[in-house]
């Protein structure tokens, strides 16, 4: 409603903080950090608990603040932030954001149908049975070899997304719990594998000739996408919830429970790749070409599968509705009468009909790489400046301290301006220049 505020609200702390988890896990949780952490070992892991400590402080919750504060998403966040100059000026700022996501949502639902592809033929016992590298190459380089298990994830996406933060919450309480149940029973059978306490060790070796920039860029770049710090997304999360919640608590625990999310996926990942002896992989090939070769080959894989896919897909779902519910409420805010139900079915038609033409991953591929490496990063910039540099003090300030446990004053401010926003800065010229 363009103006009018928000009154589909959160119900409790719980329900925002397990939806903006859900936004934020997702494949950057499940795919990137085992094979980073792998690489860089405990150097790497402090790097990164470092950076997630500090973006979920400052940068997490100020995208929350801004969507409280102007009591709407990515539109209505960045009129907020410029409306001192030109509300105008906010409208058209918001729009690389914004286009952003739209064609990270088209991307990622491609992923989503693979996920759900995998899970199908893990009930069926196809992937157990099937050569895996021929199973992969049909799954990934035949145009619309998955586009039936496409149009399902999109429409159960927009039916969760249908009634927007009540219909968000209540998915989010069933999906994310789950998701991390599901992935502690995997990482318990893992570790009755033979050699398996080799892979923890590897995952946790200290390495001092890790210690180098690239190592740190990593770290930094890992902790930034985890947490889907884009300048467009977890602004809506702010927008849902009530005055008297503790927004820097809130961040904080969302970062605890992603930083959970990326740890039991490891766990998972690393010993299993270790003990079968199998080359080391990131992306795609970890999750439907490794695994799928590891899990063949111990008791029970067939289960274990169905619960690996189940709980990816519970993850990736939740990411996907965010995304969607961001573009529908800004949508919704700026044109006046716009019905949420039919902007909903366009919308979801628009990225159904888009996605199924790029299910072939060379052409998902390049193109995930485009917005990844370029779009994303300079969205997150035009945030935090917005957030820090354009935006009142004053405003943002108090809405931080807005049902706060603790009064959060210059000391907050400053990190976020002369250090928090820098650093992104720099992740995105060194993701566009590495």
């Amino acid at each position: 409603m363009k103006g009018g505020g928000i009154i589909n609200k959160f119900n409790n702390k719980l329900g925002f903080i397990l939806t903006a988890v859900g936004s934020a896990v997702g494949m950057a949780n499940v795919w990137g950090f085992p094979y980073k952490l792998q690489e860089g070992g405990l150097i790497f892991l402090i790097f990164y608990l470092l950076f997630i400590a500090l973006f979920s402080y400052v940068g997490l919750s100020s995208e929350f603040a801004i969507g409280r504060a102007a009591d709407a998403g990515t539109v209505g966040s960045y009129e907020k932030a410029y409306e001192k100059y030109n509300r105008r000026v906010g409208t058209i700022v918001s729009i690389p954001p914004l286009i952003g996501l739209i064609l990270l949502t088209i991307g990622y639902s491609v992923v989503i149908a693979y996920i759900f592809k995998a899970l199908v033929d893990s009930l069926t016992g196809t992937i157990m049975t099937s050569d895996i590298n021929i199973w992969y190459s049909d799954l990934s380089e035949r145009a619309y070899s998955v586009w039936p298990y496409h149009l399902i994830i999109i429409i159960l996406t927009a039916l969760t997304t249908l009634g927007s933060a009540k219909t968000l919450e209540k998915s989010s309480k069933f999906m994310m719990p789950i998701f991390f149940l599901f992935f502690v029973i995997i990482t318990l059978v893992i570790m009755t594998l033979d050699g398996a306490s080799d892979g923890y060790r590897y995952m946790f070796r200290l390495d001092l000739s890790k210690i180098s920039i690239s190592t740190l860029v990593s770290a930094m770049g890992q902790a930034f996408f985890s947490l889907s710090i884009t300048g467009s997304a977890m602004m809506v999360c702010g927008a849902y919830l009530k005055k008297d919640e503790d927004i820097v608590h809130s961040s904080k625990i969302t970062g605890l429970l992603d930083t959970v999310a990326s740890m039991v996926a490891a766990l998972v990942m690393i010993p299993s790749v270790i003990v079968f002896d199998m080359e080391n992989a990131q992306g795609p090939g970890l999750l439907f070409q490794i695994l799928p070769t590891v899990l063949k080959n111990i008791p029970g894989g067939r289960i274990i599968a169905i619960i690996l896919y189940t709980a990816v897909l519970f993850a990736g779902i939740t990411s996907l509705q965010i995304m969607i519910e961001v573009v529908v409420e800004s949508l919704n805010y700026k044109v006046k009468n716009l019905n949420r139900k039919i902007t909903l079915v366009l919308l979801s038609a628009f990225i159904f009909i888009i996605g199924i033409n790029m299910e072939e991953i060379k052409i998902w591929g390049p193109f995930m790489d485009i917005i990844s490496i370029y779009i994303i990063p300079i969205s997150a910039v035009i945030g935090a400046i917005s957030w820090f540099y354009v935006l009142d003090k004053k405003t943002l300030v108090d809405e931080i301290n807005q049902g706060a446990k603790k009064t959060y004053g210059d000391t907050w401010y400053w990190i976020g301006k002369y250090f928090y926003t820098p650093l992104v800065v720099i992740i995105c010229i060194l993701t566009i220049i590495i």
